[in-house]
């Protein structure tokens, strides 16, 4: 069943994106926040840490293998070493920290909602989201399957010739895009129990938001240590953006038009 969406509102997704920031600072949600924040943090810190430790080990083999007049490429090519470390960690990080703070990122996303809405879930206690964990991590499972053999087909692009060069950086742009819309809308469709292909249906119906609202994830995905809060930022803005465009719609479900 794929109910029709509430497309009342003209709101773009990037201005859903960014009410993100105000929500996260909002009095009664911030221990929600905390928790994913503080977990991503901390894990993060940890492997940074042991990364820099190789670096350093592997800049004294290199340096002593340089010879004397070059030495001055330890300057250049140590901060170059720790930038790239920090980009390829923060996009690891993303898809990693989503398995393991799914449960809080559920928590969190109908906190917002009781918040934007007034009016309570009935989730059930702690106990019963622990009882919910095989669920929760299954719809993550859906979520990699679906995006896993895309991922795998675009980056294949980039070994195309011609193609590789000049359309393939904008694919993997756009379905990097697509894919952060459902990662993060995914959290309150599935604290309604909305089946995992109409929450597909439903972002189709709503392309522009939906794309707008991933292109910006996407973007502040990139910004090493910004990249921290983007997680609890995208979680409250999805929220925000299924109260006005999707809630009614599956209260009052309809069969939507071919």
């Amino acid at each position: 069943m794929n109910p029709k969406t509430n497309q009342a509102t003209t709101k773009s997704g990037v201005n859903y994106f960014l009410d993100g920031f105000s929500l996260i600072k909002t009095k009664g949600l911030r221990r929600f926040v905390f928790i994913p924040l503080m977990i991503n943090l901390v894990i993060f810190a940890s492997v940074i840490y042991f990364a820099i430790g190789q670096l350093e080990s592997a800049f004294a083999w290199v340096s002593g293998q340089l010879p004397e007049y070059l030495s001055w490429l330890n300057f250049i090519l140590w901060p170059l070493a720790v930038i790239t470390l920090l980009v390829v960690l923060s996009f690891l990080f993303s898809s990693v920290m989503n398995w393991i703070a799914a449960p809080f990122n559920g928590l969190l996303a109908e906190k917002v909602e009781q918040h934007l809405t007034g009016k309570d879930l009935n989730t059930g206690t702690t106990v019963d989201l622990i009882k919910d964990l095989p669920r929760i991590l299954g719809r993550e499972w859906i979520k990699l399957k679906y995006y896993l053999p895309r991922a795998i087909i675009c980056l294949i692009l980039f070994w195309v010739p011609f193609v590789g060069q000049t359309f393939a950086p904008i694919i993997w742009f756009l379905f990097s895009a697509w894919m952060m819309a459902i990662q993060y809308c995914d959290y309150p469709f599935d604290n309604h129990k909305v089946p995992f292909p109409d929450m597909k249906f439903a972002l189709n119906q709503t392309k522009g938001t939906s794309f707008s609202f991933g292109a910006a994830v996407t973007l502040f995905s990139m910004i090493p240590i910004v990249n921290f809060i983007v997680m609890p930022v995208a979680i409250c803005g999805a929220t925000a953006m299924w109260v006005d465009k999707y809630r009614e719609a599956y209260k009052h479900p309809e069969i939507a038009p071919e």
